[in-house]
């Protein structure tokens, strides 16, 4: 796939099948994240591959808005040590390097045939807890990776019925040049 096409078919899909996702392709999406970009090349991100049904279970009952999470086959929790990241002035950039990281996952499990749904609605004390993360970790994001169960025409309707857009703003909407 050309890669505007990737970045073209990326959904955030909520229905998985239980077929089970290989161990090459999870190895395979940590490796697209380990080779993101970061500040100062410090790679601040930690991430936490979690296949327990009792686990994935309990990250559910953490997600604020997504108890759909419970019937996926993989949830991968995205961490960061702020520590190993920069600030200047009040920007801490250890969320951004973790997004990036985030990112690379989320494309490329998108050019294998997986689905995935970035999750930001999340309780992270009850996420650390679960995962027994340590004090000084923070937990940015989670996102289940996994085989669509959903057709395409389910998912539109959802998306109407649940308000969610596809549509795109233009480069005329977001785009200045030279000045704002």
């Amino acid at each position: 796939m050309e890669f505007i096409d990737v970045i073209k078919s990326r959904r955030s899909i909520r229905g998985y099948s239980d077929r089970n996702v290989e161990d090459d392709k999870i190895e395979y999406l940590l490796e697209c994240a380990r080779l993101a970009p970061s500040w100062m090349n410090k790679q601040c991100w930690r991430f936490v591959v979690v296949r327990e049904k009792e686990r994935i279970e309990e990250l559910a009952k953490a997600s604020i808005i997504n108890r759909w999470l419970r019937k996926v086959p993989v949830i991968l929790v995205a961490c960061a040590e702020p520590l190993s990241s920069g600030k200047k002035k009040d920007m801490e950039y250890f969320g951004v390097d973790v997004a990036i990281a985030m990112e690379h996952v989320i494309l490329a499990a998108t050019d294998i045939g997986l689905g995935s749904c970035w999750i930001g609605g999340f309780d992270e004390k009850k996420v650390k807890k679960t995962l027994e993360i340590p004090p000084r970790i923070r937990v940015v994001a989670l996102t289940p990776l996994g085989y669509h169960a959903q057709k395409e025409g389910i998912s539109k309707k959802g998306r109407k019925i649940i308000s969610r857009s596809t549509k795109r703003k233009s480069l005329i909407e977001i785009v200045r040049y030279e000045k704002w």
